[in-house]
């Protein structure tokens, strides 16, 4: 059984890969389990992501699938490797919520991660006071421990991003970034901050003018992660109030892809965006 009794997001993705193979192959789930010589119902809680499985077992799965490519034999038998491997989110109690778990699992596995934020920054653009500063704006009264944790967390989070980390691609309508903050010394150092990110070799960051209205109301916010080489999504997920939820149908995530090449076409280029950030920088004031 997977860390924490429950399927990991891991173990899903890795099951989920094992499934399409197999089906790919045309076997059944009898045929599987002779191969590794286990029973039918151990490879139907691996291919449910309920149990993990070994990288041996796996290696011997995608050999009898017929799977030749490499990559695609050292990207599985890694997540098997991983599935129950302890994050370092754990170490704090505002990550003990097991989807939040997995949006952070997802992100540190992420070779590619694309975001659509209309109303909000992306969680892993957002500065210390901009944290700070949507905390204080909650019905929920935080005490000051806690808001040092979810800051603690934030910073960590952005490590994925940094120069070799995962490709980052942003879209966000200008209102999220033009709206006045609680404060201009925020407001400063958050679009600071992310002309200095969107300078970065490994991300790409667009602002969708607020004109495109059309555009900007095609879907709510999401954000879409890819795990190999290529760039198809295996995942999206969308924060809640109170909740995230994550989703990997193959159909929906094909759409959300298309979505968000629709709202890049319509966005500013990355250089546009750069000499807008800096406009802006010029007009919101130094200090109050």
């Amino acid at each position: 059984m997977p860390a924490g009794g429950r399927p990991t997001v891991r173990s899903r993705r890795l099951g989920e890969a094992l499934r399409r193979y197999r089906e790919a192959a045309k076997l059944d789930q009898q045929h599987a389990a002779d191969h590794i010589v286990g029973s039918k119902a151990k490879i139907s809680r691996i291919e449910a992501g309920q149990s993990s499985a070994r990288p041996g077992d796996v290696r011997l799965l995608l050999e009898l699938y017929g799977v030749k490519d490499q990559v695609i034999h050292q990207q599985l038998e890694q997540l098997a490797r991983d599935s129950n491997k302890r994050g370092w989110w754990l170490d704090y109690e505002w990550a003990s919520k097991p989807e939040y778990a997995d949006v952070l699992t997802l992100e540190s596995d992420a070779t590619y991660i694309r975001t659509w934020q209309p109303l909000f920054l992306p969680g892993l653009l957002q500065t210390d006071d901009y944290v700070r500063a949507l905390l204080e704006s909650s019905l929920t009264v935080y005490t000051d421990e806690a808001v040092d944790e979810v800051v603690a967390i934030r910073q960590a989070r952005r490590k994925a991003i940094e120069e070799d980390g995962a490709r980052f691609a942003a879209v966000i309508w200008e209102p999220a970034l033009t709206a006045p903050m609680p404060s201009s010394e925020a407001h400063q150092g958050q679009l600071r901050h992310i002309f200095r990110v969107a300078q970065r070799q490994n991300v790409s960051i667009q602002v969708l003018p607020a004109s495109e209205w059309q555009a900007a109301h095609m879907t709510s916010h999401f954000v879409m992660y890819s795990f190999g080489p290529e760039p198809s999504p295996e995942a999206v997920a969308f924060d809640g109030t109170t909740s995230t939820v994550i989703i990997e149908d193959l159909d929906d995530m094909a759409l959300h892809a298309k979505i968000f090449e629709a709202l890049r076409s319509s966005a500013l280029t990355p250089t546009q965006t750069l000499s807008f950030l800096r406009e802006q920088l010029d007009v919101i004031p130094e200090s109050e």
